[in-house]
């Protein structure tokens, strides 16, 4: 395992991190939702494009996808069909072990946010479900209303929030999106993906 990722160095003072794909593994469950919500409308989407759009707000990616394929979909209630499906999946979810660790070892110490593109109702719902309810002082999600990660405003709404200059805050993420909004805040960005094969393969084979 990589540990060098995921050290904290000592100049910074507050933690932000991504819920899917970062904290839990539930992209999976997320990419069947939304092919199962694009079936039902006689559609499918390429992977790719979805792979391309992590981060961003559900109804945003889909109002992309109309342009894209020349589709009309009504982007909100796409948007509504798929979190319900996502949220019907999620009290499976497993954590994705080695970032909760450093959420375990900072908690308490260095003040804790998350932020995500997901929808409130299903970033606390994996939150629970991985054990990690009372660990963050602050969670800012899709339903806050500002502007979709590449866009660096939630990242710096979090750092006021927990009291931290962006500079002094590291950021844990998954997608191309979020590593591009945190480095637009002025936040070291670290990409966990290196140990995302390696951690699920292990947590899977138990």
């Amino acid at each position: 395992m990589n540990t060098m990722i995921l050290s904290v160095p000592s100049h910074i003072c507050g933690l932000i991190f991504d819920c899917d794909g970062t904290l839990a593994d539930t992209m999976p469950l997320h990419w069947e939702s939304w092919h199962e919500e694009f079936s039902l409308h006689g559609l499918t989407c390429p992977q790719e494009f979805l792979d391309t759009h992590k981060g961003a707000y559900v109804a945003e990616i889909v109002r992309e996808y109309n342009r894209v394929f020349d589709t009309e979909l009504d982007s909100d209630q796409f948007a509504f069909n798929k979190e319900k499906r996502s949220l019907e999946k999620l009290r499976t979810v497993k954590p994705i072990q080695p970032v909760v660790d450093i959420v375990h070892q900072y908690q308490g110490i260095l003040p804790m946010a998350v932020v995500s593109g997901g929808n409130r109702t299903n970033v606390m719902l994996t939150i629970d479900v991985i054990g990690l309810k009372d660990a963050f002082e602050i969670v800012l999600t899709a339903d806050d209303g500002y502007p979709s990660k590449p866009a660096p405003d939630m990242f710096l709404e979090a750092a006021r929030l927990i009291g931290v200059s962006p500079e002094s805050c590291q950021v844990y993420e998954d997608g191309d999106l979020g590593l591009k909004a945190a480095k637009n805040a002025g936040m070291s960005a670290v990409d966990v993906r290196p140990l995302f094969e390696e951690t699920i393969n292990l947590q899977y084979s138990k």
